[in-house]
């Protein structure tokens, strides 16, 4: 005999995990030499316009401070990246965390740069300012490469100089040629100028936009912390007579940002204006790029 109870008991539903669409990852400036200078203001320039902002520094205390401040200032989301541009090792290992953080990078600005007015070696055994002003540029930026490019249409920036000259291909740590702040400085930035344009031809075509700029005569700590005569002359200058730091970032913001210049690459920019640049030379600029290939390894 079949019974039927007056009052069967409701059946379970199973409960199954909700499933919420995936938060879309927001667009991300990778700034370095972001705790001070035009660095700073550059990163907080792409942060008011929307962007998350991740300052790549070598002092915690420092990148913390800066996070905070632009954070608060803007309503960004902030976030910091400890890299010594000095040591490759540094660089690879945040790249490799930059990549696992950061789903995408729209804009990567290179503006970490050091003056010095004694020659000194990083514990790699590579002349300082090039390890830091070209060295650091070329890695970074060859490891976020395949990054930028699934994020494209993105920008490279590469903060430059209008003191660009002397560069020896053979020399480039002046261990042959008598050492001297200056030279290195200049050396180093006319690299910035040509690797730029080297970056440009493997990656316009991909959706990455890379361009140089020069901020011109701006207050900032650099030529100070580069020590002796020549150094505290320069960092008096730039007190006295340099533009804010706010007007020295503006064109590397607007190269980051404006949509008018989406897939354009290869260009010398001051005061959002193209500059014809003395140094363009095809052949030099590729056996740079391969000099640096070899110096990082990555060839």
């Amino acid at each position: 005999m079949k019974i039927t109870p007056h009052h069967a008991a409701p059946r379970a539903t199973p409960l199954h995990p909700l499933r919420l669409a995936p938060r879309p990852e927001p667009h991300t400036s990778l700034v370095t030499g972001a705790t001070a200078g035009i660095g700073r203001a550059i990163a907080r320039g792409l942060a008011a316009h929307g962007s998350r902002v991740v300052l790549a520094s070598r002092d915690r205390a420092r990148g913390l401070e800066a996070a905070d401040d632009i954070a608060r200032a803007t309503g960004a989301e902030v976030e910091l990246l400890e890299v010594d541009l000095a040591e490759q090792r540094s660089i690879r290992r945040a790249a490799a965390e930059a990549l696992e953080r950061f789903g995408r990078i729209d804009v990567l600005v290179n503006d970490a740069a050091v003056w010095s007015v004694r020659r000194a070696e990083t514990a790699e055994g590579i002349e300082r300012t090039w390890a830091v002003n070209v060295l650091g540029y070329f890695l970074l930026t060859h490891l976020l490469t395949e990054r930028l490019v699934a994020s494209a249409p993105a920008r490279v920036v590469n903060v430059a100089s209008g003191l660009a000259h002397s560069l020896d291909l053979d020399d480039v740590e002046l261990r042959r040629r008598s050492y001297r702040g200056v030279t290195a400085y200049a050396q180093s930035k006319q690299a910035n100028r040509m690797l730029t344009r080297a970056f440009a031809r493997r990656l316009t075509a991909r959706g990455v936009a890379v361009s140089a700029m020069h901020p011109g005569f701006t207050r900032t700590e650099a030529f100070a912390k580069g020590g002796g005569v020549q150094g505290a002359l320069a960092g008096l200058g730039a007190r006295l007579f340099g533009k804010p730091p706010e007007r020295g970032a503006d064109t590397a913001i607007w190269l980051a940002t404006a949509p008018e210049l989406a897939g354009i690459g290869g260009g010398y920019f001051e005061d959002r204006c193209e500059r014809a640049c003395e140094h363009t030379d095809e052949a030099a600029e590729e056996a740079l790029y391969a000099l640096c290939e070899r110096m990082t390894g990555v060839a």
